[in-house]
């Protein structure tokens, strides 16, 4: 009886872990839909990539069904109770990236304008890269690789640089030029939503660290982002008084 519980356990948790690896394929799709999305302007893909979010939320409910049943019926403890707890918020965060992604595909369905070039170029960059570090803590939960993890995690603040540099390069050319401030509103829309999705991609690397060693990141989170304190200058001649 006692080698049956044991394994009726261990393919509940199981059963978790690969409906886990299932969302978190489909949220690494999604993502990389919306950046191509966004900076191809495909309307179609866009499309297809706001109704998959479905899916995401789906495997999300899922997911914390089956680790609250196992949790209430096997009362697992220490490893096994982190294991549970884990899966709960690491598909909460997949769940979060995941809206985040749709975003980004919304915003593709309404640019229809050509973007600044340079503009564009850092847009894709910086989402090549936060979908770079969704991969990598991906992997690093699915080998149970709190180093790895913690790459990721120290890595955040290059992302919130990228966003920095975007921000203000996307306030400038508002400013040299009146008809790009709608453009360039979608595009800091879509920039601060791909820095978010940085900052989920942390959160998980912070549960791996947790899951692996049992105990929470003592360093304070290192993170970049300066667009709140950020101040635009215009230029003296710029400006509805100029003439």
């Amino acid at each position: 009886m006692q080698e049956h519980i044991v394994t009726s356990f261990e393919e509940a948790l199981d059963n978790i872990n690969e409906s886990l690896a299932r969302m978190g394929g489909l949220a690494e799709k999604q993502l990389a839909d919306s950046i191509e999305a966004i900076t191809r302007r495909d309307h179609a893909l866009a499309e297809k990539t706001v109704a998959s979010d479905k899916q995401i939320d789906a495997l999300e409910v899922d997911i914390e069904a089956q680790a609250l049943r196992l949790i209430a019926l096997r009362q697992p403890m220490a490893i096994d109770l982190r294991e549970t707890i884990s899966a709960i918020k690491i598909s909460a965060d997949l769940e979060r990236i995941g809206d985040l992604g749709k975003n980004v595909a919304k915003r593709a369905m309404v640019v229809d304008q050509a973007s600044p070039g340079r503009a564009m170029q850092g847009l894709e960059r910086m989402g090549r890269q936060v979908l770079n570090q969704l991969k990598e803590v991906l992997d690093a939960y699915a080998q149970r690789d709190h180093e790895r993890a913690m790459v990721v995690w120290r890595r955040d603040e290059e992302i919130d640089e990228m966003y920095n540099s975007l921000f203000r390069e996307l306030l400038t050319y508002m400013m040299e030029d009146p008809r790009t401030i709608s453009l360039c509103t979608h595009l800091l829309f879509v920039a601060k939503n791909l820095e978010r999705i940085g900052d989920h991609s942390t959160n998980i690397a912070e549960t791996v660290q947790f899951l692996v060693t049992g105990n929470p990141i003592e360093e304070s989170r290192p993170k970049g982002d300066t667009t709140s304190v950020t101040s635009m200058e215009f230029p003296p001649d710029a400006g509805p008084q100029a003439k």
